[in-house]
């Protein structure tokens, strides 16, 4: 009786654990840069068939950790990251709060120090709120992101393979928008508050300025690109 031979799916999944295989091995001899290891290549495909996620997405995701935490040293649990940034928000309630009491130019002021602090405080929580509720998970917080550094999530990516790729793209998109609504938040409030109306021209401003770079570079680079990558990896799927 002859053996059988591997099914077309079982010949992908030993072909890529010999490719994860060699990238693991790289990623301890300290290799971190992934996307030159071929990595997200590899991820990119497992991503497109149920089955190799299921073979894949632990060791996917002890790859990703593994090099992330080599190349990213100021990291903190993820509670620390949450408290810091709740702290933020409270601080841009506070500034309205103020805005509201003070007058002039320290008003207009105190509602700007609002709109900036939303801007940064709501997008990581977002994007963790919205993770939860997909079934992703976190592993740190961290600083991160071309210069300044900014204060981002790093996801445990075995859980981001399984979720389904729909809600990878609205998780990605959750924290942009997010962002692009806070400083509109101050702008509503600017009635309740004593704040000159060049304050609140610059408020608006702000959340225009960060809606035209999101469209401007976002998409090519950040949470719009990943937005637009699960989407299309989601239509592949249900047109398979």
């Amino acid at each position: 009786m002859q053996p059988l031979r591997p099914t077309a799916e079982e010949t992908a999944s030993l072909r890529i654990a010999e490719e994860l295989d060699s990238i693991e091995e790289a990623v301890r001899g300290g290799s971190t840069d992934l996307r030159a290891l071929g990595f997200w290549r590899v991820v990119e495909s497992i991503k497109r068939d149920q089955v190799l996620v299921l073979d894949h997405a632990d060791r996917v995701g002890r790859i990703d950790r593994a090099a992330f935490v080599a190349r990213v040293r100021v990291r903190a649990p993820v509670w620390v990251g949450s408290v810091l940034l709740v702290a933020v928000i409270a601080a841009g309630a506070a500034a309205i709060v103020l805005a509201a009491r003070w007058t002039g130019t320290a008003a207009g002021i105190a509602l700007l120090a609002a709109a900036v602090a939303w801007s940064i405080g709501v997008h990581s929580p977002t994007h963790q709120a919205f993770g939860w509720f997909a079934g992703i998970r976190f592993t740190d917080s961290f600083l991160g992101g071309p210069p300044p550094p900014r204060p981002g999530l790093k996801t445990d990516y075995a859980t981001y393979l399984r979720a389904e790729p729909s809600m990878r793209a609205w998780f990605h998109a959750s924290g942009a928008i997010a962002t692009k609504i806070a400083p509109f938040v101050a702008v509503a409030l600017a009635p309740l508050t004593n704040a000159p109306a060049w304050a609140v021209i610059a408020a608006a401003a702000i959340g225009v300025l960060q809606i035209v770079t999101d469209v401007l570079f976002s998409t090519k680079t950040s949470d719009w690109k990943k937005f637009r990558r699960e989407r299309a990896v989601a239509k592949d799927l249900r047109r398979r």
